[in-house]
């Protein structure tokens, strides 16, 4: 089988004749595979084997035919590199054991050591590189996003301590930022360094600022390590999470070939808020796949007949998957997205 480079080619915003997908959280907890794995190890536990987490990271692309794979991993990974002690606790997220609310606990963190800390991320990106036939896509937890766990200690709704340190105490909080940049721009490199075909900065929570905010006290850190890893010659995604429609016209200067969209906004109305430089990756709210297929395909002809209106698309949710999601739905969700957009971009021609 020849190597499927159709997602890298829309992410570039080249002639496709078919759309990519893929799926936010694809290896996860709707595959009864995965389940079964769990039983025996925690996320974790995986991520700490290599041939098992390169394992994982394939399921998906085998069973449901997928144009990319996402690295088996988790965002909060490489924050034990920089001095902070966490676990991911079921049924709650990450839980910080010794969260950030001083400056001398901004002070303490230590930059980031990939090569010995994180050795085995490094070892399954590698397995990947040389076992898969499709993109790998690896990805890192944007500096806010991982600050309002830090803070808070863990997940949020209000994110109060968060705010609290970005309006009460600005200076500390952008000190944290350059921090948590840092090791942003050092763990994704190390990636690409090891066989990474692109990757995917996730910030699923900063749609919890109002835009000036997001401008003033986050944009600055996502543009610096844009530019600080724009030699990669990767296609760079940036999500910017749910509810961030409103954030959208602040990317446009942003050195990022992608930006993911939420469900909450139309492909078409992204696309003019960011500007024709992008292409855009989304955006199926992922609950449709509770409904039957002929209602999850309409929504997805909705979204494709809007994506393929300009170059550059990639069929995905607008979040990741939920466990209670159909592999079965999926699969023909996948199979539909190729057809249905091969037919119709052959048409356009």
């Amino acid at each position: 089988m020849a190597y499927n480079d159709r997602f890298i080619r829309a992410c570039r915003r080249q002639e496709i004749d078919t759309v990519p997908v893929w799926y936010m959280r694809q290896a996860g907890r709707y595959d009864p595979e995965y389940r079964k794995i769990k039983e025996k190890y925690s996320l974790l536990e995986i991520c700490r084997q290599p041939e098992l987490a390169a394992e994982v990271t394939m399921m998906p692309v085998r069973k449901l035919g997928v144009d990319a794979a996402i690295l088996y991993s988790d965002i909060m990974n490489p924050v034990a590199s920089i001095g902070i002690d966490f676990d991911i606790v079921k049924n709650i997220g990450p839980v910080i054991d010794n969260p950030i609310r001083s400056e001398a606990d901004i002070d303490r963190l230590t930059p980031i050591d990939v090569e010995r800390d994180l050795s085995h991320i490094l070892e399954t990106i590698r397995i990947l590189d040389r076992e898969l036939e499709v993109p790998l896509i690896t990805f890192a937890g944007a500096p806010f996003t991982i600050a309002s766990y830090l803070i808070e200690g863990r997940p949020s709704k209000s994110y109060i301590r968060t705010k609290s340190m970005m309006y009460g105490e600005p200076e500390l909080w952008d000190k944290l930022m350059y921090k948590l940049g840092d090791m942003v721009i050092a763990y994704l490199r190390a990636h690409i360094k090891n066989g990474g075909k692109a990757f995917q900065l996730f910030d699923s929570w900063v749609g919890a600022l109002a835009r000036r905010d997001f401008e003033r006290y986050v944009l600055p850190t996502i543009t610096r390590i844009f530019a600080e890893l724009s030699d990669l010659d990767v296609p760079k995604i940036y999500f910017p999470g749910v509810s961030s429609g409103e954030l959208l016209p602040a990317l446009t200067e942003l050195k990022a070939d992608v930006i993911g969209l939420d469900w909450r906004i139309l492909i078409e109305e992204g696309r003019r808020r960011i500007g024709g430089d992008y292409a855009v990756q989304g955006n199926l709210d992922p609950y449709v796949l509770t409904a039957p297929m002929p209602v999850i395909k309409q929504y997805a002809k909705d979204i494709i007949d809007q994506g393929i209106q300009q170059p550059g698309f990639v069929f995905n949710l607008g979040h990741g998957l939920f466990p209670e999601a159909s592999l079965d739905k999926l699969r023909e969700l996948t199979e539909y997205v190729h057809e249905y957009s091969h037919q119709a971009i052959a048409q356009k021609i």
